[in-house]
């Protein structure tokens, strides 16, 4: 089976993130379901060891719980790329904790990165939450580079202010996009709730 990604799984738990929070959620392109009945599936495998995962769009996403983790509330996947403790530049969970859910949006081209870029990318993301609105930051290392642009702002129905995100990674000439929506908690962390490619 071809590894997709992670986006089935943000599927599901976006569309339920996205209905408690007032925002409307796409449904699945060519789909008749609105996106908050997205029906979220656990699939056995047989194996050496315990993998679930949601249908998105008739295709089954594997998301390794090796590859997943929670600290304090935030649900931390990482199916793509390098697994690390942080975000961007920041090394430990407790300094990255406003970003952590920043992992949702996630692109397939992590899988070709090095960890620094990686961290790169993500550090670019973290200087996006305070840019302003249509700027681009953009990010280089090595063969590696890439932008995240601040679409638009606004605020939830729960009053949470929001933003909406453009990621793009090049690498080798191919290039690779996501978008996301993040609301801020009154903590400071960012909720990520909804994402697409």
């Amino acid at each position: 089976m071809r590894k997709l990604g992670f986006w089935g799984l943000v599927a599901g738990v976006v569309a339920v993130l996205a209905f408690a929070d007032g925002v409307q959620a796409a449904a699945p392109p060519g789909s008749a379901r609105p996106a908050a009945s997205l029906k979220v599936k656990a699939p056995h495998h047989p194996g050496p060891g315990p993998q679930s995962g949601p249908i998105r769009y008739g295709r089954t996403v594997i998301v390794p719980r090796h590859r997943t983790r929670h600290y304090r509330d935030v649900l931390v996947l990482r199916p793509n790329g390098h697994f690390y403790r942080g975000y961007g530049y920041f090394s430990s969970d407790d300094d990255a904790y406003k970003w952590l859910a920043f992992t949702a949006i996630t692109l397939k081209l992590l899988d070709v990165l090095n960890e620094h870029q990686q961290r790169t990318h993500e550090a670019a993301q973290v200087r996006a939450t305070t840019a302003a609105v249509g700027e681009t930051v953009h990010w280089s290392d090595g063969s590696a580079a890439g932008s995240v642009t601040v679409l638009r702002d606004g605020t939830s129905s729960r009053g949470r202010y929001c933003r909406e995100f453009q990621q793009e990674v090049i690498v080798g000439g191919e290039a690779e996009r996501a978008y996301g929506t993040a609301c801020r908690q009154p903590d400071g962390a960012w909720e990520i709730i909804s994402t697409r490619s």
